[in-house]
């Protein structure tokens, strides 16, 4: 048994209770298999069928999470010997546990099979340029409200979103060891280790596989994405590039973030980059009406030069990774996204060309470039006309490398915006939202009639209340303006700013008027961390805690009722269709018919069972 496992069992966690925390979905194997040798606790799962040239397949599961593979082998196939630890039920039937070894494995079967199979995230040519980002910024809960709106809108999208190591623990021998790094979050005036959301990137890409095949989704053959996002380049992270790659081997979609290098401003020398490639660069962008000489283009090519060679290096180290692991070239592609949004100030066209031209330059295709446009998250960009202004040159840099744009911290903008930004582009965009779905189910708890989901909520907000509260007098400077901003917002209009941060009770009192609600800008900004918060405490020491207590406080939010996964559904699935519209990515009509579809779920299995076609 894997440490990762043990951990899991040892204190009383199953994969019902916490999913993809390991990168297997069977903890106990044979635990398991005598269940499954009894014949009446595990069930089978039609929807979940498909075939390889082994035979057919299917994917069992038990009460407490842990799945297995059972497979109907065709004639002449020693059935036990198609993966690992196989034990045979009777003559051509045997069973496999759901181990992420055996997942990389099912992999090249299923798609030297069928090179079309969307069971597993691809990179298809229509997401490789128009795409909607669902970030998991929490929870493994948004899957079935993301399959129902691909399902509905006959549409792909990157169906999972995150940012990693940031979000997810890129290796779970290194969490139970310890070696964690931390992230600086100056909003709230402290670093919160790695991973703030518990899961493995691992465990994420494997339930996001059976979550296709347990709802049947797979069976409409939409292809969709996984997104390994925000993966960082240089810096501190030169040490465990092996690790980053090996985690994030099944994400189709890798974003490079060149932020770590760059922040280090240790430029190269000019007469450092070869030649060949300086003349190669300057060719390809002189057309595009950019000085392609002289002091300013060398200062930007010495300035990026570091971390482009570094990206480079990623690059190759993720094709050998999945040389190594899969066998087909549908398993092997990849989706690349360059990230330049996360550097002060906003992005200069002759960057975005100047970055396009060394990655092509270098045999790095670009399909998404997301540069800094000023986008904050959970509020719309006040100037429509302004925005046209600043995304349009951008869109005629990127149109003449076939590349599209991502629009980062998307979540929260007005219809207005995606309008505008789908139209310059002719929808070839991405709109990443992560945000949002913590919020939607802030609105879902908030609304429910179940007692449980009830005092969750109660709990939740008061966390991001008190967060607020001690940042508003924080000796930080940065944690306490962000604070003082996120109450002002909260706050009914006008707000006398002077009474309300006169003292700490004052402000308490302020606050405490407010009626508990998702919709204040305080519960929005802080309620990702609530999550992994030990005993759901709102104390700096206690955020992205991976003892049992981070992963008891976790396994509340597994533990809602179905009026509230159907409240979370409905409100999750919604933004995406009207994501999908304002972006031009799906037909009005459609979109009509879907949002009336989804108001007419009465039951959180009636949803579920939409999503099969």
């Amino acid at each position: 048994m894997s440490s990762i496992n043990q951990f899991l069992l040892s204190n009383g966690f199953s994969i019902a209770t916490n999913p993809c925390v390991s990168p297997d979905f069977c903890l106990n194997w044979p635990g398991l298999l005598a269940r499954i040798q009894s014949g009446n606790t595990v069930k089978g799962n039609p929807l979940s069928r498909f075939s390889t040239a082994a035979g057919t397949w299917e994917l069992l599961a038990a009460d407490n999470g842990d799945r297995a593979w059972r497979l109907t082998a065709n004639l002449g196939i020693k059935a036990a010997k198609v993966l690992d630890s196989g034990e045979l039920l009777s003559p051509g039937v045997a069973v496999f546990p759901a181990t992420f070894a055996n997942l990389l494995r099912l992999k090249n079967l299923i798609q030297e099979f069928d090179s079309e199979s969307t069971i597993f995230p691809r990179a298809d040519a229509r997401l490789s340029a128009h795409t909607l980002g669902i970030g998991a910024r929490f929870t493994t809960l948004h899957w079935p409200a993301v399959e129902w709106a691909m399902a509905a809108l006959n549409m792909g999208v990157t169906a999972n979103q995150n940012s990693i190591p940031r979000e997810l623990v890129y290796d779970v021998d290194a969490m139970l060891g310890g070696r964690l790094d931390s992230v600086p979050f100056p909003f709230i005036g402290c670093d919160v280790p790695e991973g703030h959301q518990g899961q493995s990137v691992e465990g994420m890409s494997h339930g996001a596989v059976l979550s296709k095949l347990e709802t049947g989704f797979h069976l409409r053959r939409l292809p969709w994405n996984f997104n390994a996002d925000h993966q960082p380049i240089g810096g501190k992270f030169d040490a465990r590039e092996p690790e980053l790659v090996a985690g994030s081997v099944l994400a189709n979609y890798i974003t490079f973030d060149l932020s770590p290098e760059l922040a280090l401003n240790q430029p190269a020398k000019f007469t450092d980059i070869d030649p060949a490639l300086v003349a190669t660069v300057q060719k390809r962008v002189a057309p595009l009406g950019f000085s392609a000489s002289g002091p300013a283009f060398e200062q930007l090519l010495c300035k990026v030069w570091p971390a482009v060679k570094k990206m480079k290096r990623r690059d190759d180290l993720y094709r050998e990774c999945r040389q190594k692991h899969f066998t087909t070239e549908a398993g092997r592609a990849i989706i690349r996204e360059l990230s330049i949004d996360e550097l002060p100030g906003l992005t200069a066209p002759e960057t975005t060309a100047a970055m396009l031209a060394l990655c092509e330059a270098l045999g790095m295709k670009i399909h998404f470039i997301a540069p800094a446009f000023g986008f904050q998250k959970n509020c719309p960009y006040p100037d429509n006309a302004g925005l046209r202004r600043l995304v349009q040159p951008h869109w005629e840099v990127c149109q003449q490398f076939g590349t599209s744009i991502g629009f980062h911290s998307g979540s929260g903008k007005s219809a207005e915006n995606y309008r505008v930004v789908g139209e310059i582009t002719g929808s070839h965009l991405e709109i990443k939202t992560s945000g949002r779905y913590t919020y939607e189910m802030g609105v879902a708890l908030s609304r429910s009639t179940n007692p449980t989901d009830q005092a969750l909520w109660k709990d939740w907000y008061a966390f991001t209340q008190e967060l607020a509260l001690a940042g508003a007098f924080s000796a930080d400077a940065t944690e306490q303006k962000m604070a003082r901003l996120f109450i002002v917002a909260s706050l009914p209009a006008p707000v006398d700013t002077a009474a309300v941060f006169a003292n700490p009770a004052a402000c308490r009192a302020a606050v405490e008027r407010l009626s508990a609600s998702p919709d204040h800008m305080l519960f929005f900004e802080y309620n990702f961390l609530f999550v992994l918060a030990a005993g759901g405490l709102a104390k700096k020491s206690a955020l992205g805690d991976h003892t049992p207590a981070g992963y008891r406080q976790r396994a509340r939010f597994y533990a809602i009722s179905d009026e509230a996964r159907l409240r979370y559904a409905q409100g999750s699935a919604g933004y995406i269709i009207f994501l999908a519209e304002t972006t031009g990515l799906a037909p009005a009509a459609t979109c009509a018919a879907a949002r009336q579809r989804l108001e007419g779920c009465t039951s959180y299995a009636e949803f579920v069972a939409q999503i099969a076609p």
